[in-house]
């Protein structure tokens, strides 16, 4: 897979799986241009992306795609602090 089909899957997941996880009372939807990748790499036959939205939901997504099966894995995280630890 190309790294710009894998981009344009990641964002379609990623929008997806929001728009499945907000508050239905909320009526809000996103689509695609609230979401962005913070990060992306080829290896190989492997592509790897960090993508977030523009959701204040402190949420961020990672996705893997597996050239040798033709699998996206998905991760899903939250971020609960950070702060700044000097040693």
């Amino acid at each position: 897979m190309d790294n710009q089909k894998f981009i344009d899957n990641c964002k379609l997941i990623v929008r997806s799986y929001a728009n499945e996880h907000l508050d239905k009372s909320d009526d809000k939807q996103i689509d695609d241009k609230d979401v962005f990748v913070v990060w992306s790499c080829k290896t190989l036959q492997n592509n790897k992306a960090l993508l977030s939205t523009t959701l204040f939901d402190g949420m961020y997504y990672e996705l893997t795609y597996n050239g040798d099966k033709s699998e996206i894995y998905f991760d899903a995280y939250k971020k609960w602090e950070n702060k700044c630890i000097k040693l």
